[in-house]
């Protein structure tokens, strides 16, 4: 071993004991030298006194090569992108002028033909007493780490793009989906409407007008003269009671025109507006289900909504409705309508038999589905708390400038 490696070698604590220090130093050497890691020390001037085969290997030279040479310009000058790296900024050198260790793994040595490789190295002053007297420094080549972590980072990277684009295309075709259903939902809305105007006014009328002639004809039947033929009256009762059946028959004709016009359109929200619609369904429900109901509305002063975030809002009310009709087994249920100046918040409650949360959210589900689709077109929501044997609660959140 060089001389002045074996000056900075003084400096370690030789144990106590029958081994002198000639032989402690051998053993010391043959240490540095069977590890594969590169070991070098420097003097307070940054000059190698001491390097092992393996450091010196790992930059191009042979040991007696490197001896006295600055280490920083021989093998630190220059940053990985090739720009000059001052001695003054260099860790290993703040190891001895600062006393400071450090251990790096984002910098690179440079090699005799000028080719760079990257390196992890650690750097720890040699002190005698208060007194620093240079480094000792150990590095190893990182280069296949390096290359594997940077494979490693452009995979993940690659699949964080293509789950990206997976993830881009599968909103794209649900909001596509969701433009669908609004623009299916528009379509059927709006035959719907022709449908309910087609039959109010062909059928409808039509309808009005036979049973207008057949109580002329019964009124005309009973007003002929009772001297005729028994015959003869006998025919007229007959007529007459043909006609009562006909005109009770066309009534309930009507009767089924105006329900099925409401059904496909109801008149009330297009003459009366959404809130009074509201009502009028909860109490039509009611009285056909047999329910009490506890009603309580705000939204009266409140100005309606446009037309079809107005249809959306009270087919959701139906849907509700029509829940605790198929599913509730309930005696009651409560509506609750409310405003503020940016959301409409409508709460149907019922003191059914309930359902566990799963159930809401099954794939059979299609009332619910349906519901949460309509008010997520209009930018709202639909909020479901249920419990087994506790009854149900269906909140629907809408803003007011859907």
């Amino acid at each position: 071993m060089p001389a002045g490696a074996l000056q900075l070698l003084d400096t370690f604590d030789v144990p106590a004991g029958p081994v002198s220090q000639p032989l402690w130093k051998n053993q010391l050497e043959l240490l540095l030298e069977s590890t594969g890691e590169g070991i070098f020390g420097v003097d307070l001037g940054g000059n190698c006194m001491f390097i092992n085969r393996a450091g010196a290997r790992m930059i191009g030279f042979e040991p007696d090569e490197v001896l006295g040479r600055n280490m920083h310009e021989l093998t630190h000058h220059s940053h990985a992108d090739g720009s000059h790296y001052p001695d003054s900024e260099c860790p290993i050198f703040n190891a001895f002028r600062r006393g400071l260790p450090c251990r790096l793994d984002t910098e690179v040595f440079w090699r005799r033909d000028a080719t760079a490789f990257a390196v992890e190295y650690s750097s720890y002053p040699i002190m005698e007493g208060d007194s620093v007297l240079g480094a000792v420094i150990t590095f190893v080549d990182i280069t296949e780490r390096k290359r594997a972590a940077d494979a490693l980072q452009l995979a993940k990277t690659s699949l964080e793009v293509r789950v990206a684009e997976r993830t881009h295309e599968l909103s794209q075709a649900l909001e596509r989906q969701r433009e669908l259903a609004a623009y299916s939902e528009k379509i059927r809305e709006e035959e719907r409407t022709r449908i309910a105007r087609e039959v109010h006014d062909e059928l409808g009328s039509l309808l009005v007008a036979l049973k207008m002639d057949v109580n002329w004809l019964d009124k005309r039947l009973s007003e002929q003269p009772r001297r005729q033929a028994q015959e003869a009256q006998d025919m007229r009762e007959r007529m007459r009671s043909k006609c009562q059946n006909m005109s009770r028959l066309i009534e309930n004709a009507v009767d089924n025109v105006g329900r099925i016009i409401t059904d496909l359109r109801p008149s009330i929200l297009d003459h009366q507006g959404l809130w009074a619609a509201l009502e009028w369904q909860a109490h039509e429900f009611v009285q056909s289900a047999e329910l009490e109901l506890d009603w309580d509305s705000r939204a009266e002063e409140a100005p309606d909504l446009p037309g079809p975030a107005a249809m959306a809002v009270f087919r959701i009310f139906q849907e509700m409705l029509s829940n605790v009709g198929r599913h509730a087994r309930a005696s009651r249920i409560a509506v609750r309508i409310s405003t503020t100046r940016e959301w409409l918040r409508i709460t149907v409650d019922d003191n059914g038999i309930g359902a566990s949360a799963d159930a809401f959210d099954a794939a059979t589900a299609y009332g619910v589905m349906g519901m949460r689709e309509r008010a997520r077109h209009f930018g709202g929501h639909i909020a479901i708390a249920s419990q087994p044997g506790h009854g149900s609660s269906f909140t629907l959140v809408l803003p007011l400038g859907s």
